[in-house]
């Protein structure tokens, strides 16, 4: 069989957003303009086709990525809709790891949200191309012009608007196209679906023109063909205008800004088109790069069918009815059902049972995938989240995606012996989706605790346990997930010597210890001279290193932000083995950790809370008695944004707490920002607390 698609006519791209920003609905309306539905799910009545989770329907709002395909104009879109809620964000990172391009979705009358940051800066990480949407332009204070302004100021984007909406809140009507410098007006009465085209109306034609002229101006700094006909006042082809946006667009230089409002069905088809028109396909992005595992030489791959295979594992999830998918993204090269494909992330060999094309949770089972392709496969025993799939003799391992550390942990038991085993099932499965996800049991209580990036991360993830896995268990208080470091460079030394008949033991090691910035970095590095420790020992002496940093000096909390140097050591021909290195070496970080003048560190969390005016106060005294720092205040439409600095372990029950403060009127969210000491007198209160006395 051949490919169905020409590689040049294949789309995939990711909507992202602030949560609420109305990007599960402007999702559902791309499927239902593509005919991909033939109904439009609203989110508000449970009814998202991408939202097809139990939890995503009663809480209306995403929390697994979804996937699905639809074509519009002879081209494939594989669309990914992923969460807004910032709990959430490695959905966000591994979908943008593996897309082309992005729709950035921004609330007309919000603008450029916490979490619109977020995703920017993740997406500005892989250089994702990307295209703006300003979104519910029908709401009352709608300002799509601030909204630019602010993506300009906020993102530092080029932002290039190409469109310009005509009214605002009830008055919005419609949308000049500053290209064709026409005007789409939507029938109400046809859900959208149908529109009418007009010139632009004689009022507006002015400031279309001036808009259009800075459009063409900052194109210029791209393209001199474009620059010098512009200077000379040549005529421009609207090709032109749009083949030199494409180009911007894909080198990452400019972002192309449209307008709508998908609950209302306006701008839309516009929309799709600009997906079509200005985001790369897979063959206009440069070479994927990797390393040989057996080499360690960089290599190359294009985007060709004829290419060795190379494919990256982007998800992991826990099928009901077919088992364990795994969602690839396929960079070169092609594979078949019954194949067997080598993962060169862990040198295993793995059958592909089946391949199957998602459309959120349904499936349409597909014998083959090639270069470009977003599938799932069924069938892989050891892959998990960024793996690289590969063909044996071309073996290549793409960069690994890097997720956040959990901040917040709770304890968990299960309510009987029956449920014991079905609890740790489930947990397994459910860290084998999430990578944000972790599992440990107190060596201390032997209880179990999880570990996630917030409260309702972890309240979605027990609830999946419990209606999913069906395990009953009883749940503890939400507990900050604290670290520990050293303030003071020490020297120490670790000797493991066992002689008891036969072969014996023995491992010595002296290192040093010295504390790093903050930014949860571990750093081993070796200064002996070659002969004085085999280098065969090295890895185990890291290792001794590592699983002491599991249980620092004064809480039991692991370390982080710390370089150790292996001085020096000494080995003996017969007994000196792996095993002992490592305990040599675990004893000698668990006596550095003690003499370093540790200190405990806690996860500070970037805090807005969107208020109005007469609420201010109250909600600003609340943060600094929270030990909050107060980094700005900004005006809104319709409120103030107050953005904060404020420790996680202040802001539990928090919702509830400013519900109160301003008559249910505020609104906030909260994202991971940094870790930083513990003041004295609280970490000594924390620790007597830990220690039970």
């Amino acid at each position: 069989m051949m490919r169905d698609f020409p590689l040049r006519k294949i789309r995939n791209i990711g909507l992202m957003a602030h949560v609420d920003a109305g990007k599960t609905t402007t999702t559902e309306r791309v499927l239902f303009y593509t005919g991909k539905t033939h109904r439009m799910g609203e989110v508000d009545d449970g009814a998202a086709v991408m939202d097809w989770m139990d939890q995503e329907k009663e809480r209306g709002i995403t929390i697994t990525s979804a996937a699905t395909t639809c074509y519009w104009n002879d081209h494939r879109i594989n669309v990914i809709d992923t969460p807004g809620h910032v709990d959430f964000t490695a959905e966000v990172e591994r979908s943008l790891r593996i897309l082309d391009g992005a729709v950035i979705i921004f609330c007309g009358v919000g603008g450029v949200e916490p979490q619109s940051e977020t995703v920017w800066r993740q997406a500005e990480h892989y250089r994702v191309p990307r295209i703006a949407f300003v979104n519910k332009l029908d709401r009352a204070g709608a300002d799509f012009e601030n909204v630019v302004k602010k993506i300009r100021e906020r993102l530092s984007a080029v932002a290039v608007p190409i469109q310009m909406p005509v009214g605002s809140g009830d008055m919005f009507t419609g949308i000049i196209d500053l290209l064709t410098m026409t005007f789409r007006v939507y029938n109400e009465e046809t859900l959208g679906a149908t529109y009418e085209e007009y010139p632009v109306p004689v009022d507006l034609i002015e400031r279309c023109k001036v808009k259009r002229d800075q459009l063409i101006e900052t194109l210029s700094d791209y393209n001199d063909s474009l620059a010098d006909k512009f200077l000379n006042e040549k005529p421009i082809q609207i090709e032109e205008l749009k083949s030199a946006l494409r180009k911007a667009t894909i080198e990452t230089k400019v972002v192309p800004v449209l307008c709508g409002s998908a609950i209302r069905n306006k701008g839309i088809q516009k929309l799709i088109d600009a997906i079509v028109d200005y985001l790369p396909s897979p063959e206009d992005l440069p070479e994927v790069f990797g390393f040989n595992p057996y080499t360690g030489k960089e290599e190359r791959r294009a985007a060709s069918d004829s290419e060795a295979l190379t494919a990256l594992v982007f998800k992991i999830v826990s099928d009901p009815y077919v088992g364990r998918l795994s969602y690839i993204r396929v960079y070169s090269g092609m594979f078949r059902t019954g194949e067997v494909v080598f993962n060169a992330s862990s040198k295993k060999k793995e059958r592909i049972g089946r391949i199957l094309r998602m459309h959120a949770n349904k499936r349409e089972e597909i014998s083959e995938v090639y270069a470009g392709d977003i599938a799932a496969c069924v069938g892989l025993k050891w892959t998990y989240t960024g793996d690289t799939l590969s063909d044996k003799r071309k073996p290549l391992v793409l960069e690994m995606m890097k997720f956040p550390e959990p901040v917040i942990s709770i304890a968990i038991e299960p309510k009987s012996q029956v449920d014991q085993d079905k609890m740790f099932g489930a947990l397994r499965k459910i860290a084998d989706e999430d990578p944000t996800f972790k599992i440990r049991v107190d060596e201390d209580t032997s209880q179990t605790i999880i570990s996630g990036m917030g409260e309702l991360h972890l309240e979605v993830l027990v609830e999946r346990m419990m209606r999913e896995f069906k395990v009953s268990a009883n749940v503890g208080k939400p507990q900050v997930a604290y670290k520990e470091t050293i303030s003071l460079p020490v020297e120490s030394r670790g000797e493991f010597i066992r002689q008891s008949g036969g072969r014996g033991q023995y491992g010595v090691v002296k290192l040093r210890i010295e504390p790093l910035p903050r930014g949860g970095r571990f750093v081993f590095e070796s200064k002996i001279e070659s002969g004085v420790i085999p280098k065969e020992f090295l890895p185990a002496i890291q290792q001794g290193v590592k699983e002491a940093m599991e249980n620092g000096s004064l809480a039991g909390y692991p370390v982080m932000d710390i370089k150790v140097i292996l001085l020096n050591g000494s080995y003996h021909e017969e007994d000196s083995t792996e095993l002992a290195f490592r305990i040599a070496a675990s004893m000698a970080l668990q006596d550095g950790l003690r003499k370093g003048e540790p200190r405990l560190l806690e996860p500070l969390m970037k805090v807005e809370v969107i208020v109005p005016e007469e609420y201010m106060g109250e909600v600003m005294g609340d943060l600094n008695s929270r030990r909050g720092k107060i980094l700005g205040v900004h005006p809104r439409p319709d409120a103030k944004a107050v953005d904060a600095v404020v420790p996680l372990s202040e802001m539990f029950g928090y919702a509830t707490d400013l519900r109160s403060l301003s008559q249910g009127r505020a609104i906030y969210t909260m994202e991971f920002f940094r870790y930083d000491e513990v003041p004295q007198t609280i970490s000594e209160k924390i620790i007597a607390k830990i220690r039970g006395y």
